[in-house]
């Protein structure tokens, strides 16, 4: 397995970490628990070093599945997680409330630290920008968690330029966790440009287009009633048929590589920085390795070339977020 290090952090992780967000919440229902354990253990047997979690999804039961498939081989593994929601005062099981207070930050700390068996958070990020509260606020309250040794490095996801400038001047950021893939590539325009000119690193979340860019889904596919993908404009089915020509090419591509369209979408990011580690996320075996196959799928310059004038003559369709979630995205 290749390694990678997230800008200047001295962060080392594998080139491909594991999203393990699916496996609790978002996607349908939760996996089952033993499965779970199972298939993030063989992430690890297979080189993969970097897990991603976070107190909100389940709420709290994906950090403990975590927690308890890496205990044993903690010294082994990286594990993010975040911080930067509370349940909301209305609605059972929402959690559409910001809160990036530092004693909120603290708390949420101590509980993350509890439910995934560790001594010390290696990446702990803010999960989304707090309007209420000073960037500078949340960079001390880490950077304090730092100085206890209960937290190793700081990340922000979903960030704009300013933020990430301002957090960073009090309070180095390791890593930038946002979405990223073929067909979502606004960090180019000013995210990327900015993480390389303070050496910090990039994590793409869906780099796989949450499973569209895989070619297994179309403007037909169902998905269960508990399936984020329900509500979100770009997977609507007339949004899918439109975006069915990124996957067409995506697919031209990998037939030629004999590679899958997972591999190819994957080899395409990792292809893009070599301080970029994306987490695709999965909760089947197979799929866990056709992803780490991506590490051998390589994309000549040429390639490259072609992907990016052919994406540019094709309009994505749909928004990547309802409003109630875009409204939370830092600009």
């Amino acid at each position: 397995m290749e390694n990678r290090k997230l800008g200047k952090s001295g962060l080392e992780v594998s080139a491909l970490g594991l999203g393990c967000m699916g496996m609790s919440f978002g996607f349908g229902p939760a996996g089952d628990k033993q499965e779970m354990i199972s298939l993030i253990r063989s992430a690890v047997d297979s080189g993969v070093t970097f897990f991603d979690t976070a107190e909100v999804y389940g709420p709290f039961t994906n950090e403990e599945l975590v927690g308890e498939a890496l205990s044993p081989i903690r010294d082994q593994v990286v594990v993010a997680t975040k911080f930067g929601f509370r349940p909301a005062s209305t609605g059972e099981g929402r959690w559409s409330e910001l809160d990036s207070r530092p004693e909120h930050i603290r708390e949420v700390a101590d509980a993350s630290l509890k439910r995934l068996r560790i001594e010390t958070i290696d990446l702990f990020y803010q999960h989304r920008v707090d309007p209420n509260v000073p960037i500078e606020d949340v960079a001390g309250a880490v950077s304090d968690l730092i100085q206890e040794g209960k937290v190793r490095h700081f990340g922000l996801s979903e960030a704009g330029v300013n933020t990430i400038r301002r957090a960073h001047a009090v309070q180095p950021v390791a890593a930038l966790q946002s979405e990223y893939s073929l067909w979502w590539r606004e960090p180019e325009k000013e995210i990327l440009p900015l993480l390389e000119e303070l050496g910090i690193g990039f994590v793409p979340f869906s780099p796989l287009g949450k499973g569209f860019l895989t070619g297994k889904i179309d403007e037909n596919t169902t998905f269960s009633s508990t399936d984020f993908r329900n509500v979100v404009p770009r997977f609507s089915p007339e949004a899918r048929k439109a975006n069915q020509a990124i996957v067409d090419l995506i697919g031209r591509v990998a037939e030629r590589k004999n590679a899958t369209p997972a591999q190819v979408a994957l080899a395409w990011v990792l292809a893009q920085k070599p301080w970029i580690v994306p987490i695709p996320g999965t909760t089947k075996l197979h799929r866990l390795k056709e992803n780490l196959g991506a590490l051998d799928v390589e994309l000549t310059s040429e390639e490259l070339s072609e992907i990016d004038l052919a994406t540019s003559q094709i309009d994505i369709q749909g928004a990547r977020y309802p409003e109630n979630f875009a409204r939370m995205i830092d600009r």
